[in-house]
């Protein structure tokens, strides 16, 4: 099974790297792998999902998920992880969709 995740470091600075230098081409929309949403989801204490806006090293938007307790607070620490594996649109796209082409 293929890790989905990233560091906490790793997501601040791709977090950073959006605020300061946001792409100027933004992405349609994301993909995000069943994988990831079952094991965030099925994360201990997770009840809602939280999307931040990224960008890595090679400039590639990402949308990073983090698992929400009932409180509203992000869940990241050892056990609650950041998850990282969504495919930006493009080149991930379903042409064919209305919402590509509204």
């Amino acid at each position: 099974m293929p890790d989905l995740t990233i560091t906490l470091d790793q997501a601040k600075a791709w977090a950073k790297s959006w605020r300061n230098n946001p792409p100027k081409d933004l992405a349609k929309g994301h993909l995000i792998t069943g994988q990831a949403l079952t094991e965030l989801l099925g994360a201990e204490g997770v009840v809602d999902v939280r999307a931040y806006m990224g960008v890595d090293e090679s400039g590639t938007q990402k949308l990073m998920l983090v698992g929400v307790n009932s409180a509203g607070n992000d869940m990241i620490d050892a056990g609650h992880l950041i998850y990282d594996h969504t495919m930006p649109c493009p080149s991930s796209c379903d042409t064919s969709s209305p919402l590509f082409n509204p």
